[in-house]
């Protein structure tokens, strides 16, 4: 009986000890699923919160306003039915899309306290953040083609730059960067996470999230940073490319006052790629540089990023485009 009784205690103790190292083991962190997410927002000075809301939600209206406008303009206006508006038109439905994908959830945080973010509506928010800012990137490449083929190939310009091509570009933007940034939130997704549901953002940034697993996030890291920096890069490439021939060509024009009109066709076109790629650059450098920097410093700008350039692309296409300006006006008087 005295034996039955020690292995019996024996048994039960290995039994526990088995369970307690199977709990602890790093597969097993979590066996409850994540049905939802708590957003953040600047985590060490969320004071910032009620200061911020309305120049945020006096950019997010100027925003939306803005580009309706634009939008509106170019479908009525006859004169503006060409296909370099048409991408013009593109850039704004992506910029109205951006914008209601993050500021609206934004200032739900600072003015109700909303926090929580469903699972799937997370990964959805970062799947469209990472697609359509490589979709602004590759339309901004395909606009300064436009200008190109317009200065250095005037005679051709009609012929190159047609409605089919502006069909072809927008299914090309819309393929490519929507099939190389589809795995960046399926990976996020199947992580296991282990170490909460906090997520020290006011976004479903790739690398706020990722951090909360238990899983090696390495390949994800890496699949994101090369996607980018492939998409984007490239995109810039190809920009100074189209930029440095379109100068060649207008420093040949020996014309009086032609060569001042050329560069005024790309202006409003070179100061948006230029705003966009510097806040981008800010971006990156700030968060290669957290150490340094506050925590709450990237985040802000990259809520501004995905606001500033959305509020300013169609102003300075309306008011340095004298079509746009007179199109505007025209709407303006019918209203």
């Amino acid at each position: 009986m005295l034996m039955y009784f020690v292995l019996h205690f024996k048994g039960l103790w290995i039994f526990n000890l088995y369970r307690i190292l199977y709990m602890a083991s790093p597969s097993n962190y979590s066996t409850a699923p994540v049905s939802e997410f708590l957003l953040i927002c600047f985590p060490n000075y969320q004071s910032w919160q009620h200061w911020l809301s309305l120049p945020l939600s006096l950019l997010f209206l100027l925003a939306m306003g803005a580009n309706v406008t634009l939008l509106l303009t170019i479908q009525l206006e006859a004169s503006l039915h060409k296909p370099m508006y048409y991408l013009l038109s593109l850039l704004s439905l992506l910029d109205i899309v951006l914008c209601l994908t993050v500021i609206p959830k934004v200032l739900a945080i600072f003015w109700f306290d909303l926090r929580s973010l469903s699972f799937s509506a997370c990964f959805l928010q970062m799947f469209v953040m990472n697609c359509f800012l490589a979709m602004e990137s590759c339309t901004f490449m395909v606009m300064a083609y436009d200008r190109y083929v317009a200065i250095c190939h005037p005679l051709r310009y009609p012929s190159i730059i047609t409605d089919h091509f502006v069909v072809r570009a927008t299914i090309f933007v819309v393929a490519r960067n929507g099939l190389f940034f589809l795995p960046v939130p399926v990976l996020s997704s199947r992580l296991r996470y282990c170490a909460g549901n906090i997520i020290k953002n006011c976004i479903c940034a790739n690398l706020s999230v990722s951090k909360l697993s238990c899983d090696d996030i390495t390949f994800n890291r890496l699949y994101q940073f090369v996607a980018g920096w492939t998409l984007l890069g490239s995109d810039l490439i190809l920009i100074v490319l189209s930029y440095s021939f379109i100068l060649k060509a207008v420093l040949r024009i020996k014309a009086e006052g032609a060569a001042a009109k050329a560069l005024s066709t790309c202006g409003s076109h070179f100061i948006l790629i230029l705003f966009f790629s510097t806040i981008l650059l800010v971006l990156v450098i700030t968060n290669l540089a957290r150490k340094r920097i506050p925590p709450d410093v990237p985040i802000l700008l990259n809520i501004l990023h995905h606001l500033i350039p959305p509020a300013l692309n169609p102003i300075v296409y309306g008011v340095r485009t004298k079509e746009i300006k007179q199109g505007i006006q025209k709407l303006l008087r019918r209203l």
